[in-house]
């Protein structure tokens, strides 16, 4: 049934796929990119006649690429992330009518073991934020950024890719382009409503020099602020409020999904903020002790609730 060309061809015109059909960001279509050329090194130097032939390609030589990973002592979850790849590489390829079935679909992932993402608790979150007291530009921008992660549960981004169009600061709401290109309507409150017009109204100014000036968050030489530097604004403002914690961004995000939680909301209203396509995904996000969700299923189940003594 092939009429294929050569993998290289194969794995070009599927992160092409990525890019032009699926969206994916170009830090998705780089890590693709990066572990199908470990895939294709793997064929070149034990079953080079695949490279020029890929639709000869068969399970065997799947599973010896992943025994071979294993055997170099990589993580289960790198194995697992690059046998991913080469399944919807080659899932593709069957769409494209190069191969009539996936040779990958039948191999099983290493099994992970299960991690609870860290997430900070609201006494951490409010002595981080707590902490940022300054009126330097800095101290304003971190403060807005760390603010607007918390009330919105933006991914990082997401929250670096917004534009001064995208928020409405009156009416508490930011629209967000989330994974997919899929566009979403986040409201958020008023400790981070009175962080961003404080930001804005220092970095106005700045914006008429600056190299991207729609940027809602900018650097300090006027460009747009990148998914590394939020990491370093939080580690040092971690350091800073001389909290012992070691935390990326994408932790304030699971903590705006459990505190919502905590308290009460509804799991698929916290869902849609967060922009997840599976509820399960929402559900390895939020972090409730037992005792916490006993109370708030006492406090809001019509069958829970208990009726007063009477007198």
């Amino acid at each position: 049934m092939s009429r294929s060309r050569n993998l290289a061809h194969w794995i070009s015109r599927y992160l092409d796929y990525l890019t032009d059909q699926k969206h994916a960001s170009p830090e998705t279509v780089r890590a693709y990119a990066s572990d199908l050329a470990v895939f294709q090194a793997y064929l070149e130097e034990t079953m080079p006649e695949i490279t020029v032939s890929p639709g000869r390609i068969q399970a065997v030589a799947i599973r010896g690429f992943i025994a071979g990973l294993s055997r170099s002592g990589l993580e289960r979850s790198s194995i697992a992330r690059r046998l991913s790849a080469v399944r919807s590489m080659l899932r593709h390829a069957v769409r494209q009518g190069d191969l009539e079935t996936n040779p990958a679909e039948s191999i099983s992932a290493p099994k992970l073991p299960k991690k609870l993402p860290r997430d900070m608790t609201v006494d951490e979150i409010f002595a981080l934020l707590d902490h940022i007291a300054g009126d330097k530009p800095a101290d304003l921008r971190d403060r807005a950024i760390l603010e607007f992660l918390y009330a919105t549960g933006l991914r990082v981004g997401e929250l670096v890719s917004l534009d001064l169009h995208d928020i409405d600061l009156a009416g508490g709401v930011v629209r967000v382009l989330g994974k997919g290109r899929k566009e979403r309507m986040v409201p958020f409150g008023s400790k981070a409503k009175e962080a961003v017009r404080a930001w804005l109204k220092v970095s106005s100014d700045r914006r008429d020099h600056a190299a991207d000036p729609e940027a809602l968050f900018l650097n300090l030489r006027g460009g747009r602020l990148t998914d590394r530097s939020v990491r370093r604004i939080l580690n040092q403002r971690i350091l800073d409020a001389a909290l012992v914690l070691k935390v990326s961004p994408h932790a304030i995000r699971h903590s705006f999904a459990t505190h919502l939680l905590g308290a009460g909301a509804d799991l698929r209203a916290i869902q849609e903020l967060l922009g997840h396509a599976s509820l399960s995904t929402t559900q390895r996000y939020t972090h409730v002790t037992p005792d916490s969700l006993m109370q708030v299923y006492d406090k809001a189940h019509p069958r829970a609730m208990r009726k007063k003594e009477s007198s």
